[in-house]
């Protein structure tokens, strides 16, 4: 009988990994805190997670009180699954394999554009309100820059202009400049 009472009960977690667990819980929060406020509102979180998370973002000065706070964020967390969250905060930093596949489809319209005037076509049958005479303007001026050896100024704002005829309308500074891995090797 001993061997099938031990077999239904789980074993404790061990101080070490009950702390190592909420430490990873404060870091989620962490990065939580660190998005937008249009980000944050894509994510579903509990009434009392998204004001908590929303009040350490207001606080600038006091770090002892930021630092209970996010200790506070995590104990929220507890109480929640955090693999929505997880997955979420994926996405928003370009990590998902959907979100990959998004931009890479995306970098491949725009050397479309650059390489021949007649896919802006294809972009006007995908995305109908897209105004064609501005995505010409960006690509003559991409292509200027390009012979020009100036910074791909225009070649970024056309990237842009895309991703957002796509849908993403919450642009972050680090994800607006996200595809400029490929630059490198327009160059």
């Amino acid at each position: 009988m001993p061997a099938d009472h031990d077999a239904d009960t789980e074993l404790p977690l061990s101080k070490t990994r009950r702390k190592q667990a909420m430490e990873e819980l404060q870091t989620l929060g962490e990065e939580l805190a660190g998005l937008s406020s249009d980000r944050l509102k894509k994510i579903d979180l509990p009434e009392s997670l998204h004001d908590a998370v929303r009040q350490v973002q207001r606080m600038t000065r006091n770090d002892e009180a930021r630092r209970r706070q996010m200790q506070y964020i995590g104990r929220l967390m507890r109480d929640i699954d955090p693999e929505p969250i997880r997955a979420a905060l994926a996405e928003a930093r370009g990590d998902s394999a959907v979100e990959i596949a998004r931009m890479h489809r995306l970098e491949r319209l725009r050397a479309a554009i650059l390489a021949d005037e007649r896919a802006l076509g294809e972009v006007a049958n995908e995305f109908p309100g897209a105004d064609l005479q501005h995505l010409r303007a960006l690509r003559r001026s991409a292509l200027k820059e390009q012979a020009n050896g100036k910074p791909p100024r225009s070649y970024r704002a056309l990237f842009r202009e895309l991703r957002a005829l796509s849908g993403d309308t919450t642009l972050d500074t680090d994800a607006a400049d996200a595809p400029d891995v490929d630059d490198a090797s327009d160059d």
